[in-house]
């Protein structure tokens, strides 16, 4: 009994010591309703958001804790769907292949991961890597390493000698045959078996290579990769898993078959059609149009010896088209998510999205949406992340000025709190 009593005193004295912490917001942008607020308080109790109250509200219990944001404008943290933190774009990431241990892939992966957290993204979807992704994944869940919310396709899928075929430009006597083990599938049971190894590998989504790619040591961008019924069949299977299905496409027709076959999310989309715009609409299918790698790709092509001669003439071809692409998309109504290819750039630069996507005519709070409330519900966490309301997990984001005023704003991160926990303040 004298047990139980203490127990029951500890458990008491530590809800009453338990502190919240009040942070005073200058400006609050409502992403749901696309709305501005000034002076709210905003109290955060454990992980998530407790209340949302008008004026600069404190505590009366001395434990609790005020952050002082009256002259920041205060939002939810930031969502990208399209990232890759295993590594990142420069003249010898194509030598790292062979001379980089996963072990060195993974300590580069928690930098990159740290580096995207600080810049206001506090979760991302990692559209394909080694598997590192995962580790990386489960590491910052159990709170061993520092960085963003993740949700990992793992290994994309691809054809062989397609996008994300592994041994793409390898030679003769390295090439082996890949298959569904490594992500390569060439038939309907190779397109079950893949789908079912990313879920052993523990992915939460499934990527496939609809089409030819800008960076594969490969001929052709844009070309189909997949029959009708491959797509059809990694679609169903991981439906039956759980799982969603994304499609990098840079080509036409690669994409009506992606998006016919019930895809979600399209990728770049650099030579979508009205058709296919149509398609999107009809389907409610979402383009991914990471113009950041677009821009990147095409500068970096120009600089002799950066990529592999074959391709140099993809990626002029194909990155100055996708702003424009996104643009005339947006304009028909094409359902858009928001997402960078990070990684094909500098990490932690992801925010410049923003910029270019209204610079193409969308406006700031509408690419915000995109980067939120949109992209949490693609995720299945639209009750949990992408708003500033109570019940929710309290990812947190501050600029120094308001970037529906001025869009540069969103390169000048102050605070960063990822479920209750500050990562980043001055």
């Amino acid at each position: 009994m004298k047990r139980i009593l203490l127990f029951a005193i500890l458990v008491n004295a530590v809800t009453l010591n338990a502190q919240d912490i009040y942070i005073h917001c200058g400006k609050l942008i409502d992403t749901k309703n696309g709305k501005v607020f000034t002076n709210k308080t905003i109290v955060v109790s454990g992980k998530t958001i407790k209340n949302v109250n008008d004026g600069f509200t404190n505590s009366t219990n001395s434990n609790d804790k005020i952050i002082d944001l009256k002259t920041k404008t205060v939002m939810p943290g930031w969502i990208d769907m399209h990232v890759h933190l295993e590594g990142e774009t420069s003249p010898t990431a194509y030598l790292e292949e062979f001379s980089l241990n996963d072990a060195d892939v993974a300590y580069n992966a928690e930098m990159y991961g740290k580096t995207t957290l600080m810049s206001g993204f506090t979760t991302v979807r990692d559209l394909g890597g080694s598997g590192v992704n995962v580790a990386l994944r489960n590491a910052i869940n159990s709170g061993k390493v520092i960085g963003p919310r993740i949700f990992t396709a793992e290994k994309s899928l691809a054809s062989t000698g397609g996008h994300a075929d592994p041994t793409n430009g390898y030679r003769k006597d390295l090439m082996g045959n890949p298959g569904p083990k490594e992500g390569v599938v060439n038939s309907l049971e190779d397109a079950r078996q893949a789908v079912r190894q990313r879920y052993k590998n523990g992915a939460d989504w499934i990527k496939i290579t609809a089409t030819g790619g800008v960076l594969s040591v490969a001929k052709s961008a844009g070309n189909p990769q997949f029959t009708q019924e491959e797509i059809e069949e990694i679609v169903s299977t991981a439906k039956d898993y759980g799982m969603k299905v994304a499609a990098h496409a840079h080509g036409d027709e690669g994409m009506q078959r992606a998006v016919k076959a019930g895809v979600k999310t399209i990728e770049h989309g650099t030579e979508m059609s009205d058709a296919t715009m149509d398609l999107m609409i009809k389907y409610n299918a979402y383009l991914v149009p990471t113009i950041t790698a677009g821009k990147e790709v095409e500068s970096n092509a120009k600089k002799p010896g950066y990529y592999p001669g074959i391709v140099v003439p993809k990626a002029l071809a194909i990155g100055p088209k996708i702003q424009g692409t996104f643009g005339k998309a947006y304009k028909k109504g094409v359902p858009i998510a928001f997402g960078t290819d990070a990684g094909v750039f500098q990490h932690g630069l992801n925010a410049r999205e923003f910029i270019y996507m209204t610079e193409a005519g969308m406006p700031i709070m509408k690419a915000l949406q995109c980067a939120t409330i949109t992209n949490a519900m693609l995720l299945d966490m639209d009750k949990q992340i992408g708003s500033v309301e109570a019940g929710f997990l309290a990812d947190i984001i501050a600029t120094n000025d308001d970037p529906t005023q001025t869009v540069s704003a969103v390169m000048d991160v102050v605070f960063v709190m990822k479920e209750g926990v500050v990562y980043k303040s001055n």
